[in-house]
């Protein structure tokens, strides 16, 4: 009977240990995640001097349709799944609708920086302001918590 309690009692102590060694692990993995991010930040200042120094003024792009096709299938892929895990009340909804807001606003910049002046600017403007606000509504989506208010 003693031998079953001790095995009981050392099964017990080495999921605590355990227990705090993933805790501690997942503290340093999140610490050191933010170091990371912390650094290219700083790195990503000077590379975007050298890119504004060293590009070309403009170029000539193959692919360019499926890109932008893709960049657009990205977004509408994002709003139905977003709407899909918003209407479950899924917390993942918070997750695509950030992300979605994030493609949002890189469709508005480039379809802005892109556009020829002109009634090719007209339009481009006119969707990012669309875009825009479709970036809006996700984040405040990620933001808030709706299961809270129902």
């Amino acid at each position: 009977m003693k031998k079953q309690s001790y095995e009981k009692q050392l099964a017990g102590w080495t999921l605590l240990l355990l227990g705090m060694a993933v805790g501690v692990v997942a503290v340093a993995v999140k610490r050191w995640t933010l170091v990371f991010l912390s650094a290219a930040a700083v790195l990503l200042v000077p590379w975007a001097v050298v890119l504004a120094l060293t590009l070309p003024a403009d170029t000539e792009v193959r692919h360019w349709s499926p890109a932008w096709i893709g960049l657009d299938v990205l977004m509408a892929a994002g709003c139905a799944a977003t709407a899909l895990l918003g209407l479950r009340r899924h917390p993942a909804a918070r997750l695509t609708a950030s992300a979605t807001a994030a493609v949002a606003v890189l469709d508005a910049w480039f379809d802005v920086t892109t556009a020829q002046a002109g009634s090719g600017l007209a339009q481009a403007l006119a969707c990012a302001v669309g875009e825009a606000a479709l970036a809006c509504v996700c984040v405040y989506l990620a933001v808030t918590d709706r299961r809270a208010r129902a």
